[in-house]
C-alpha cells in the first residue's frame, strides 16, 4: 500500500521548487531517462500523464478526458455509503468546490470505487446532498477495472474491495492535483484540513504558473 512518503520519494524532479520563494510546484511521476545528443549522453525528463479515459458522471452523460483540457483539477477515489473517510475527504473537497465554483480553469473529478452501487442516478442524488450544481464538480462511473487500474496505476491511490472493511471496501484519501497538461503536482490528506488549506494555496500557485 503507498502511503504519503511514497508519494514524496515520486518527486524526482522539482523546477525552481528549491528557492525560498517557490515560483512553480513540483511534478510527481517525473522520470529521467537518458538520450544521446551529439554523441553524449544526457539527462532527458519524462512526464509522466493521466491516460485518456472515458466514464459516466452523475447525469449519465459520457465524460472524457477532453473535457477537462484547459482545467487543473482535483481527483480523489470514494464511494457514496463509505462510513469511514469519504464524508470528510468531501466536506473538505467542498471548501473547493466552493471557493473556485463557477471559475472554468478548475474542475474537481471524484471515482466511484463502487460499480456495482454508485450507479449515476445514485452518484446524482449524492452530489445533490452535497449542494453541488452542474459539472464543475463530475461524480464518474466506470467498471471496476478501469476505475482500479486508473487510480492504482496513474493516481499512485491504493484501493480494494475487503468484505472485512468497514463498507467493503478500502482506499486512500489522497486529493491529487492535475496540472493542464494531464501532469500529477500534488497529493493531499483530504481527511485533514491542513492538507486541504495547502491544496488550495498550491491550487492558486498553480492558476499563476499559467498567467505568465
Amino acid at each position: 500500500m503507498i502511503y504519503r512518503a511514497s508519494f514524496i520519494a515520486l518527486v524526482l524532479l522539482c523546477l525552481m521548487g528549491c528557492k525560498e520563494k517557490r515560483a512553480r510546484l513540483p511534478f510527481l511521476q517525473a522520470e529521467i531517462n537518458e538520450k544521446t545528443v551529439n554523441g553524449k549522453t544526457v539527462p532527458d525528463t519524462v512526464f509522466r500523464t493521466i491516460p485518456a479515459f472515458k466514464f459516466l458522471n452523475q447525469d449519465s452523460v459520457v465524460v472524457t478526458g477532453k473535457d477537462f483540457d484547459g482545467s487543473i483539477y482535483v481527483a480523489d477515489f470514494f464511494f457514496t455509503s463509505c462510513p469511514t473517510i469519504c464524508p470528510t475527504m468531501h466536506r473538505n473537497l467542498l471548501k473547493v468546490y466552493k471557493k473556485y465554483e463557477n471559475n472554468p480553469q478548475v474542475k474537481l473529478a471524484s471515482h466511484t470505487i463502487d460499480s456495482k452501487y454508485d450507479v449515476p442516478s445514485r452518484m446524482k442524488a449524492y452530489a445533490n446532498k452535497l449542494g453541488v450544481k452542474g459539472t464543475q464538480w463530475e461524480f464518474l462511473w466506470g467498471t471496476r477495472d478501469e476505475i482500479y487500474a486508473l487510480a492504482e496505476r496513474n493516481y499512485l491511490v491504493s484501493v480494494k474491495e475487503d468484505k472485512q472493511s468497514p463498507g467493503g471496501f478500502v482506499h486512500q484519501g489522497y486529493l491529487i492535483l492535475v496540472d493542464k497538461e494531464k501532469r500529477i503536482r500534488g497529493a493531499y490528506d483530504g481527511t485533514v484540513d491542513a492538507d486541504v488549506k495547502k491544496l488550495m494555496e498550491d491550487m492558486d500557485t498553480l492558476l499563476e504558473e499559467y498567467k505568465k
